[in-house]
């Protein structure tokens, strides 16, 4: 399954070159990431994600410009890969004539308190579950 997100463009996403600058890209997934491991998830297992995580890796496909308009893009996430300290989430920004973009993302939960990576508990697990894609390869580690 995946998680549809509409994201609005903002004049100010544009660079000099009249398109949607490439750090932008990673803002919209940025927004759409938020939306789907804070609030649904959080919606889903009130414990999910309350500890914090941060991002240690991004990957970005840019496929087609972008300029602005009033549209929102959509963003679709879904997770490609579980593992026991770990989350790959993957993203495709479009609307329904062009994608503009792949990418994915690996995201660690973390012990803020401590200061450090810790393992996905079993809610987060039993969550990001729902959202493993088997078609485009995912899988599930311990």
């Amino acid at each position: 399954m995946r998680h549809v997100f509409r994201c609005a463009l903002r004049w100010s996403d544009m660079d000099s070159f009249g398109h949607v600058n490439n750090v932008v890209f990673l803002r919209y997934l940025e927004e759409a990431r938020i939306d789907f491991m804070f609030r649904l998830a959080r919606q889903a297992a009130s414990g999910a994600f309350t500890g914090g995580s941060v991002v240690a890796r991004h990957e970005i496909d840019y496929l087609r410009p972008l300029v602005h308009r009033h549209e929102p893009l959509t963003v679709e996430t879904w997770i490609t890969k579980i593992g026991g300290a770990s989350a790959t989430v993957a993203y495709e920004i479009k609307d329904d004539e062009t994608l503009y973009a792949r990418a994915a993302t690996v995201v660690v939960p973390y012990d803020l308190e401590r200061g450090r990576p810790r393992r996905l508990s079993a809610e987060e697990r039993t969550f990001l579950e729902v959202y493993l894609d088997d078609e485009a390869g995912g899988t599930a580690c311990a």
